[in-house]
């Protein structure tokens, strides 16, 4: 073994590959690729024996002595390089290896030799006496120093390493603790320094925000140098802080050990908002500092969000009664979309984010919510009035925040049914009644649509208040838009255009459709009935009868006495054609000879003797046609146009004809009404007066008198339809 030791000590120096420690000796290409096979398959034998290094362990190793000099690597010698005088010696001198013969390579046979295993092994270094406090004293200087804004002669490179030694040598946990409670001495001494400051409370809080400026960036030094510390042992401790939140604890909890620091924030932070809400201008800078220190600790909601929400509601509360009180609607709705807009910006500006929701509700609730009442009473019908589109589009888009437009709505239909009612119920205005519906209705879907946003439950409350309208004095309105159309389609585009008379047209059809007393309406010519269908495909609810043309059956006109020159078929110009004969005549004179029935010839001589184109003059000179009056030709008339046309004078409808015709109209319906009755007595059996006078309200459709209703029942009862209750007469039986 000593002979072994020798050899490759004294070879160690001269051999080429001295570096990895193994001597090796010139051989041929056979004897090199012998050993390499040997070598594999001595390597594939000790593979599971491998240690952490990847050397091979030996029983038979030998470790090299400490500080002899060689590499910490581990040596392998084969027992063929070591055995034999000669072999040694050819190891050791150089040029031998020509003496050696070459020799074929053969495959690796199964041998006892062993390999021997050397380790290189150093001695683990130590660690100083006292090098966790000589560290700690560095680090703990320095966080002095930056506490105390003070320089410090050791650099950050070095204090990042100190830091990085302690971790590495398992002191992480000892050194957090040390950090933490140094921090905590420093950021108790700095709070408690704010105890006593100045009452002003601005100054006050700017020298919390320069405190918390302070310590931000402290803390944020701090943790630079003690980064390592932050992603080491802070990421594998699950319950312990990083740096910065715990230096954020450390300042919530003095914080809160200081109420009257905390409570003198609050009330400096408030003061500063109403104060901006009152037009001051304000250090928004530091608002915004102050109320991110609040959010960062973590107290922001219960600390500041609250008791601002209650000074909020106050402040506006009052307010929104002075402003009421001392100005009008308009005004008062600006006053109040201003606002909204302020609060939204503020929250925009220094809020947290979590505080818009329930600010704006809050600014909402006190100036709208509590006076939406007051503001539909007090401004609503003189918006509508003034048709103030720009004023009532905010009105609705301010209620529609606060969910109150069932209120708006309630507002438009009353404001419907009150205006209406004074155009509808006064007779003396019965002449420009549709002129003025037409006018209402106009202005109220241009509100719909430019201020109401073509809302649909707005749309149907105009619709059931105009119905209601057109049906409160029954017949009147139904005569007034049949006469109001006749003149229209007589007078033709006379002084309008073709779509004016279209237009025009088309809004009173919006009327027709809300008359529920259509049959009272005079029979419209054919041109209107054909332009009407045309222009609307919504039914009108014109009940039709069909009766078929026979021999038997032919439809009767009463008789008229006139004498009509074959050329001409119009009264008018049976009138004219008098003249051809004489220059002057007298009316008794033109109804003999006409043979026309005295009212009908009053008309026609009125309409060409007192209309637009005169025709004939008459004297005297008056709108009446009296027996005494003469007519005589009038030679001098001239017209611009080729073509005139003299329209016929329209006859005032008398009270006894209005009666007339509303009686001829019942006993069209008369059948009707009988056969709802008896539909309902058969379906019932056994119905009293009321139940049966409320049924027929609901099912006929159109307006009838109680009156009438019971002249129709008592016909029933006379032809034994029905009968009256032998106990009690109120109640009537149907006979099958």
């Amino acid at each position: 073994m000593s002979h072994q030791k020798r050899s490759f000590s004294s070879s160690s120096g001269s051999s080429n590959n001295s570096s990895s420690g193994i001597l090796r000796s010139p051989v041929s290409p056979s004897a090199a690729a012998s050993q390499s096979m040997k070598k594999a398959k001595s390597q594939q034998a000790a593979g599971p024996d491998r240690d952490k290094n990847g050397l091979h362990p030996h029983p038979d190793h030998f470790d090299t002595p400490p500080g002899s000099g060689e590499e910490e690597d581990a040596m392998l010698v084969d027992h063929d390089d070591l055995k034999g005088g000669g072999a040694s010696a050819g190891i050791a001198t150089t040029g031998v290896a020509s003496n050696l013969s070459r020799k074929k390579a053969t495959p690796p046979q199964p041998s006892s030799k062993k390999q021997l295993v050397i380790k290189l092994v150093k001695a683990k270094p130590t660690l100083p006496t006292n090098f966790e406090e000589d560290t700690w004293a560095t680090l703990k200087s320095a966080i002095t120093a930056i506490f105390l804004k003070q320089p410090d002669p050791c650099d950050s490179e070095k204090l990042y390493q100190a830091v990085s030694d302690l971790c590495l040598h398992k002191m992480g946990g000892n050194l957090y603790q040390r950090i933490q409670q140094e921090c905590e001495g420093h950021i108790s001494a700095k709070l408690q320094s704010l105890v006593g400051q100045s009452l002003d409370l601005v100054v006050f809080l700017s020298l919390v925000e320069k405190c918390w400026q302070d310590f931000c960036d402290q803390m944020l030094m701090i943790r630079g140098i003690a980064l390592y510390l932050d992603r080491t042992y802070v990421r594998q401790s699950p319950n312990v802080r990083s740096l910065w939140d715990m230096g954020l604890q450390l300042y919530r909890r003095h914080l809160s050990l200081s109420p009257e620091v905390e409570r003198k924030i609050v009330a400096g932070l408030l003061e500063l908002i109403e104060r901006e809400r009152l037009g001051e201008a304000i250090d928004k800078t530091v608002l915004s500092h102050l109320l991110k220190m609040f959010t960062a600790l973590g107290i922001y909601a219960e600390s500041f969000e609250k008791p601002f929400l209650e000074c909020t509601s106050d402040f506006y509360a009052s307010e929104g009664v002075n402003y009421m009180q001392q100005s009008d609607v308009p005004d008062y709705l600006k006053h109040v979309e201003l606002r909204l807009h302020e609060e939204h910006e503020r929250c925009m500006l220094y809020l947290d984010a979590s505080t818009r929701k329930p600010l704006v509700a809050t600014t909402e609730k006190q100036l709208l919510e509590r006076h939406t009442l007051a503001i539909l009473e007090k401004g609503f019908t003189l918006l509508m009035e003034a048709k103030r589109v720009d004023d009532l589009k905010r009105l609705y888009s301010l209620f529609m925040r606060v969910n109150s437009l069932e209120l708006l709505r309630q507002a438009l239909g009353s404001y419907i049914r009150g205006t209406g009612q004074g155009i509808v119920m006064d007779e003396e205005k019965d002449k420009d009644l549709v002129p003025c519906l037409l006018d209402f209705k106009a202005s109220l879907d241009a509100i719909l649509e430019e201020s109401f946003s073509r809302n649909e439950v707005f749309s149907n409350t105009i619709k059931d208040s105009f119905e209601h309208l057109i049906n409160l004095r029954q017949n009147r309105p139904a005569e007034l838009i049949a006469k109001f159309l006749d003149e229209k389609l007589r007078a033709g585009n006379k002084g309008t255009s073709e779509e004016e008379l279209e237009g025009t047209l088309d809004k009173v059809l919006v009327l027709f459709r809300f008359i529920q007393d259509i049959e009272l309406s005079k029979e419209i010519n054919d041109s209107f009935k054909q332009s009407s269908q045309a222009r609307t495909k919504l039914p009108s609810g014109i009940e039709m009868s069909v009766h078929v043309l026979t021999t038997g059956y032919w439809p009767t006109y009463p008789p008229m006495d006139v004498r009509l020159p074959h050329e001409l078929n119009v009264y008018q110009t049976v009138v004219l054609m008098l003249f051809n004969d004489a220059q002057n005549l007298s009316f008794q004179d033109i109804k003999d000879s006409s043979g026309i029935e005295d009212k009908e010839l009053r008309r026609t001589l009125q309409s060409l003797a007192c209309g637009k184109f005169r025709v004939l003059l008459k004297n005297p000179k008056g709108r009446e046609i009296d027996d005494e009056d003469l007519f005589m030709f009038n030679d001098e008339f001239s017209a611009p146009l080729y073509r005139i046309r003299v329209n016929a004078i329209q006859m005032k409808e008398t009270a006894e004809e209005n009666t007339s015709t509303t009686e001829r109209v019942f006993q069209d319906r008369q059948y009707q009404v009988d056969a709802a009755i008896v539909r309902i007595m058969k379906t019932r059996k056994v119905l009293s007066h009321t139940l049966l006078i409320t049924e027929l309200f609901q099912q006929l459709k159109f307006p009838i008198k109680p009156v009438d209703l019971k002249k129709r029942i008592e016909s029933l009862i006379d032809r034994e339809y029905l009968e009256r209750d032998k106990n009690n007469p109120q109640i009537y039986n149907y006979l099958a």
